[in-house]
This record gives structure tokens, sequence and C-alpha cells, in this order.
């Protein structure tokens, strides 16, 4: 028997309860008790009637380095990343939105290069910068970005280069990343991949 079956169970006992009190009870103080269990009995009920779903954990994204063909084949992984794993659209919004706790990232790929992407991905504090779109005073976000390379979130170094290619083509910006950047799971990463994460840090740096 399921653990909702046996809640519904303790639930019509709770009713029936109630109505034997009402039944064949007559203080007062005993009958309201009842009523108020037939109530809570039949609130539960109700409640429990609800589809129950399971939360989970967001799912695995796999990247298939082999079927990946050109640089809109990884902004398609980073746009699945972007909604999924990555969860950046919890607090970050493309395009104006009242309840975005974060900066609005539409025209990011455009505005800011990919070396500053990267290095705000992975080490936000490093520079902060409060609103790259605002042109008065820097506007103050109630949320503080995480480091999304490490746990909870956790994201791959190919997540991570998936995740700019996105901004960068939704922004019109022509895709930087290659696939000849992503790391091959098992495998030391390649000449070009060390160059590419080299030529990262520094991009940021002069920034």
């Amino acid at each position: 028997m399921s653990e909702v079956a046996q809640l519904q169970l303790i639930s019509l006992g709770i009713v029936g309860f109630g109505i034997l009190i009402l039944l064949f009870i007559r203080a007062t103080f005993l009958r309201v008790t009842g009523f108020v269990a037939i109530v809570l009995g039949l609130f539960s009920l109700t409640c429990l009637a609800v589809p129950q779903m399971a939360s989970l954990p967001p799912a695995e994204e796999k990247i298939d380095i082999a079927s990946i063909k050109t640089p809109t084949d990884i902004a398609a992984i980073g746009q699945t990343v972007f909604f999924s794993k990555g969860q950046c659209a919890l607090c970050h919004s493309i395009g104006p939105s009242e309840s975005a706790r974060c900066p609005d990232l539409k025209g990011i790929g455009a505005k800011l290069s990919r070396g500053f992407l990267y290095e705000s991905l992975t080490d936000p504090q490093a520079f902060v910068y409060h609103d790259y779109r605002h042109g008065g005073v820097p506007k103050e976000y109630p949320a503080t970005m995480p480091a999304i390379n490490k746990d909870p979130i956790g994201l791959s170094k190919n997540e991570i280069l998936a995740v700019i290619a996105f901004l960068q083509q939704m922004s019109g910006e022509p895709i930087s990343i290659s696939a000849s950047e992503l790391e091959i799971p098992g495998q030391a990463p390649s000449a070009p991949v060390k160059a590419a994460e080299s030529a990262l840090v520094a991009d940021a740096h002069t920034h």
C-alpha cells in the first residue's frame, strides 16, 4: 500500500470518528471536537486527491561530442543547460521582467566578451558589475551570483562553454566556441582546449 493510500485511510478514519461522535455523543465540547475532526479529515482527503509530483533534481545533461558539428549545435546544448541544470532562469531573465532577481541577460553576449562571461560564471565575485545595462546609479540585486562550476550547480567545462555559446547566439553575436574546444570525457584536454582556457583567463583580466 502506498504512502498516499495509507494517509487516505487515516483521513477516512478521522472522518468516521467525527461522525460517530456527532451521532452518539450529546456533550457539546465533544460534538465540536467531532465536527472539527470531520472538517480536518475531509480537508486531508481533498489534498491527497491532488496528483502528487515527485521533486527530483535536474536531469544530468549529456553532451555527445560526436554529434556536435557546428557552433549552433553547441548553443542549442547551452540553451538546454541554461533552462535546466544551470538553473540560470531561476534568477535571470532574457528581456525585461519585474520578477527577475538578477540582471536581464538580453544582449549580454554582445556587451561582454567571452572571457568576461567565463569569469562571471566561474568566479562571479572577481569583478562585480552591479548592472551592466543600467545607465545611472548601479542597481543592487537581492541575489548573489554563485560559481556555477561548483556545488550545488556544478556545471562542467563543456556545459559552461555551451551556455556562453547560447548567450552569444541569443545576442545576435557570432559564436566563438568551437567543437574542438570541448573536452572529451575520459581524455586529457587537448592543446586547443588548454590554449582556449588560457585565452579565457587572459581575456577576462583585461576587462
